[in-house]
């Protein structure tokens, strides 16, 4: 029953790709095989994704936090792709009569093109003084209206071709505050690590525990033991 839903998705990812035109992306993830990749996407110039590409770090914080069980979806939050275009991104979930995630469906937008356009306009009517400033307002405008926002996910959605790379940004993420080098942690340390990794969602995906163990110089049973404490 799964896969008969999801490939009623596949067709509606295809005709979302084309009704909505170049600038939307448009993704079906399925969350059944075990390996929660991609198996249908319109319009993959936008992140530059492919079939079998992984979930976001935004996705798997979503699933690892439920949010699923409180709301059908989230939307509007921000994504930034691989050529540094901000993005405005949502995401529903696909449940199962259960009421468990088996696929996500989400859109991507691009306004870059929009963008440059109307940045163009703005420097042929105004000065540039003014032009600057009504971009400064413009920006707090969108911050203040983001943050009442209760679907509004309060992190930067990226867009990892492989795991590989997605495992690295989630910890990269986790450790960007670090003073002390990662090989000079204590217990304690890495234990507060764990929790941000695990709260990112990044245990969920295979050869997490080998990763995180190779980061701090330790064996798979040290992860698994910290593991353990942070989630008893």
């Amino acid at each position: 029953m799964k896969h008969v839903i999801l490939e009623q998705y596949k067709i509606l990812v295809d005709f979302l790709g084309k009704a909505l035109g170049p600038d939307y992306e448009v993704v079906l993830q399925d969350l059944t095989n075990g390996k929660n990749a991609i198996i249908a996407i319109a319009n993959n110039n936008v992140s530059g994704r492919q079939l079998g590409s992984p979930l976001t770090n935004t996705a798997l914080q979503l699933l690892s936090s439920k949010v699923y069980q409180t709301s059908n979806y989230v939307y509007n939050y921000k994504g930034v792709a691989e050529n540094g275009h901000v993005l405005r991104s949502s995401t529903m979930f696909i449940k199962n009569e259960e009421g468990e995630p088996i696929g996500l469906l989400c859109v991507n937008f691009d306004d870059s093109r929009y963008e440059e356009l109307a940045g163009k306009l703005f420097s042929i009517i105004h000065p540039p003084e003014f032009s600057d400033t009504l971009t400064k307002l413009r920006n707090n405008s969108l911050n203040t209206e983001n943050n009442g926002n209760d679907h509004f996910a309060p992190i930067t959605e990226s867009f990892p071709t492989d795991i590989p790379s997605l495992m690295q940004k989630l910890f990269e993420d986790a450790t960007c505050d670090l003073q002390t080098p990662i090989d000079h942690l204590n217990q304690y340390e890495r234990k507060e690590i764990m929790q941000k990794l695990n709260t990112q969602g990044l245990f969920q995906m295979k050869g997490a525990i080998s990763f995180v163990a190779k980061k701090f110089s330790c064996s798979n049973a040290t992860i698994y033991r910290y593991l353990n404490e942070i989630t008893d």
